[in-house]
């Protein structure tokens, strides 16, 4: 007779049973490894004899829950700690006199960290850095919406999302000279700050997809032709510039087309795919899915360190053509990534030190424009990278590590400055007539890297005001750098929202362009941030309505997503708005400046008398109230304060923040009266 074999049980099962054993003894019999014979909450009888206390830590039965209900949790929690702290408390001794400053009885609650998280469609988590604009405009945020890019995209029909069957039939192309009008329609936005296709090997590519129909065997040959119509996407999305009726942006036929053509990444690797890669990423961003857009680009940076783009070519016979056309699809794909990683709060993908590749360059018979503004463009990149980085991902130990990184990573923008080659800085009379793109997208990036790296400046400076008396100046009891930084941050700020409106007269504002609505928010939003919590000031209070009109003028173009971010601004704004008026007759000033052309703040060179630096961004005659923000921080009596501002990185700025402000402001017009 056969027995049945008994199973053995499992090591997890054993596991399981001995921790649940474990789970129910006494700490005493646990430590002693002996049997416990007790069931808690009654005593075991090794401790009752033994006359020893019989404790049971582990007894508390252990749930699981969600991490979004405890997230939801603690902001119940938070709210209701701050409603209790708004109620009126009876006072058996009312005191006559209302106190100086009410905003002091009013806490600033701590950031929990729970705000970096933002709830999918389908219930996945997506996640926002500190460094976002976003995750900022979130914490400010009066109402219970929640603001996230993946929430508007750009287009109806979601049928492009799962691949299908190629069939090697191409859309309808347009006539071949307007597909050259579209080449130069991309080229002027990104081909000048991105170098990916030259107009010489895109002509050639144009003859090649227009004289037959695709080879799907051949990756090369399904890589041109996506190529191509990538192209053909993103000349229509920045010619047309506005929403058309479609179901999605203008050239979101021709994007959905060219991914059929897209070979799986598992196949050979070449510097075209980097390319090819790389425009879909950008296009992604132009639709809202920065998701796609971060995988599709880190492909592409990934396929290019796999290509050996980031190191220089060792091998003599590679000529000097392709060893430029090597460094400059690296650079492109390395701005690209860092623009996306950082303005989304992820970690970058490379390191600097792991490169080892010289800038973009003139190759033999080329005008030295082109290479220099790749130059320039990628040196900013570089920075950005250190914002990130430095100030935002790095677990600082002191405020002193935060202040030098504050301070080196300004005397590098200002060193980028001077370093500008002199037919590519512009002047103010040059806005009075249409300027070059390329012109507007490195003006741009250098102030958002000013208000990216002074932007935990102000945000302590903000919370820092919310808490003092209403008659007390931002300024008092800050080191002079710091001010002279915050200051610097407000006037890029300004910058930035003066050349977005000059370059809208000239349609040189890309509607769809991630670039340009990052930018725009960020000024914004920083100028937002500004008017709630300092004390009035016209050219501050007109830059930010300036804003907020630049971003209607996007949002009106179609773009969903500035369409959500001018709302909760506008909302943010209308808190304020009392505070608006200024003092006799500025209101009725600013509605004039509104209508006229705002005078747009440049940086300055250099002044060997007064020995400014360029990172001021000076107005006219503001040089004699100008600090010198090139010397070393003396941290000597302020390394509590930098350490404070670690604190502000991720500060809580929710509605009882803005409250807080409202409140202070309500007691100054208490007591004007």
């Amino acid at each position: 007779m056969v027995f049945p074999r008994k199973r053995r049980p499992s090591n997890d099962a054993l596991k399981r049973s001995s921790v649940a054993g474990r789970a129910h003894s006494c700490d005493r019999c646990r430590g002693r490894k002996t049997k416990c014979a007790g069931t808690f909450p009654d005593p075991c009888a090794a401790c009752v004899d033994a006359k020893q206390p019989c404790i049971y830590s582990d007894s508390e039965k252990r749930v699981t829950v969600p991490e979004r209900y405890l997230h939801n949790l603690q902001a119940q929690a938070r709210k209701a700690v701050a409603a209790q702290s708004r109620e009126p408390v009876a006072n058996p001794n009312p005191n006559p006199n209302p106190p100086d400053n009410i905003a002091k009885d009013v806490d600033i609650v701590a950031f929990t960290g729970t705000d970096n998280w933002v709830a999918g469609r389908q219930g996945q988590y997506y996640y926002m850095g500190n460094s976002s604009s976003t995750y900022i405009a979130n914490r400010l945020n009066p109402t219970t919406e929640t603001l996230a890019w993946h929430m508007y995209p750009h287009y109806d029909d979601a049928s492009w999302l799962r691949r299908t069957v190629v069939d090697g039939q191409l859309p309808q192309l347009p006539p071949y000279e307007f597909a050259r009008h579209l080449y130069l329609a991309q080229h002027a936005y990104i081909g000048t700050i991105f170098s990916f296709l030259s107009e010489d090997d895109f002509n050639v590519r144009l003859k090649h997809v227009y004289s037959r129909l695709p080879i799907l065997s051949d990756k090369d040959d399904c890589l041109i032709y996506c190529q191509v119509l990538l192209v053909f996407a993103l000349g229509q999305m920045y010619s047309v510039n506005q929403w058309t009726g479609n179901d999605g942006p203008p050239g979101f036929a021709y994007f959905k087309h060219a991914l059929k053509f897209l070979p799986d990444v598992h196949e050979d690797s070449s510097i075209l795919f980097v390319e090819v890669l790389s425009y879909v990423g950008y296009y992604m961003q132009a639709l809202n899915r920065r998701d796609a857009a971060y995988l599709y680009l880190g492909l592409a940076l990934r396929m290019a360190v796999s290509l050996g783009l980031h190191q220089e070519v060792l091998d003599q016979n590679i000529g000097a053509f392709e060893r430029e056309r090597r460094r400059r699809v690296w650079w492109s794909t390395y701005s690209l990534e860092r623009l996306l990683c950082v303005t989304s709060g992820h970690p970058i993908s490379i390191q600097d030190d792991d490169i080892d590749v010289s800038l973009p360059s003139p190759t033999e018979g080329e005008h030295p424009r082109l290479p220099a503004i790749l130059a320039c463009y990628t040196r900013l990149s570089r920075i950005l990278g250190r914002i990130g980085e430095e100030i935002y991902r790095r677990k600082q130990k002191s405020g002193t590590s935060l202040a030098a990184s504050v301070q080196n990573i300004m005397n590098s923008l200002s060193d980028w400055y001077r370093q500008i080659p002199d037919e590519l800085r512009l002047q103010p009379a040059d806005w009075e007539k249409e300027v070059n793109r390329e012109g507007v997208s490195l003006y741009l990036y250098y102030y958002q890297c000013i208000n990216m790296t002074a932007r935990p400046l102000l945000l302590y400076a903000v919370q820092r005001q919310t808490q003092r008396p209403t008659t007390a100046r931002w300024e008092d009891g800050l080191p002079a750098n710091m001010v002279s930084i915050i200051h610097a941050a407000i006037a890029a700020a300004r910058s930035s929202t003066s050349i977005l409106k000059d370059a809208a007269k000239f349609n040189l504002v890309a509607t769809y362009g991630f670039i340009d609505g990052e930018q725009a928010f960020s000024a914004a939003l920083l100028l937002v941030m500004v008017n709630i919590a300092f004390p009035y000031k016209e050219m501050d209070a007109v830059a930010m309505n300036t804003s907020l009109l630049v971003l209607q003028g996007m949002a009106g173009r179609g773009n969903k997503y500035i369409r959500a971010c001018h709302s909760l601004l506008t909302k943010i704004r209308d808190t304020i708005k009392s505070r608006m008026v200024g003092p006799e007759g500025s209101g009725d000033r600013s509605n004039s400046l509104l209508q006229e052309q705002q005078p747009i703040v440049y940086p300055l060179p250099p002044d060997q008398s007064s020995q400014l630096s360029p990172t001021h961004l000076l107005t006219p005659g503001a040089q004699n109230r100008s600090r010198d923000s090139s010397r070393p921080v003396d941290l000597d009596d302020d390394v509590e304060l930098w350490t404070e501002v670690l604190d502000s990185i991720g500060i809580d700025m929710d509605r009882h923040w803005i409250e807080t402000a409202l409140m202070a402001e309500e007691s100054m017009a208490m007591e004007s009266v």
